[in-house]
């Protein structure tokens, strides 16, 4: 139960990611929140609708493992999607902010050391 908890945050979070990204980026709040001019925004706002559908696929994922009745096969899919997020958020860290590391791959490698 703890470990569903801490993956159904994870995707809460990736809804949350694939909202902002798709729907508000140029909103004054995604401006503040990247640092961004809005023609900065307005100009990279097709790759952030594609970078929120990935994050969307992200939630669903972990969202499916949750609900699959087989338990084993419900772990090796938290196992692929809990990695998948890991590796988004070291990317993400090394890239764009750190900050990523804490927000999106510590939840993800805590769920992952509960898991295995």
């Amino acid at each position: 139960m703890l470990i569903n908890s801490l993956v159904l945050f994870i995707a809460v979070e990736h809804v949350w990611f694939m909202i902002f990204e798709i729907f508000m980026w140029n909103s004054a709040y995604a401006r503040r929140a990247f640092k961004m001019s809005k023609e900065t925004a307005a100009s990279s706002a097709a790759l952030a609708k594609n970078q929120g559908l990935y994050n969307g696929f992200l939630a669903a994922g972990l969202i499916w493992s949750i609900l699959i009745a087989d338990s084993s096969q419900a772990h090796s899919v938290k196992i692929f999607f809990l990695c998948c997020v890991g590796i988004a958020g070291i990317f993400g860290a090394l890239t764009a902010n750190y900050r990523i590391f804490f927000i999106q791959a510590l939840p993800a490698f805590i769920a992952l050391g509960l898991l295995v």
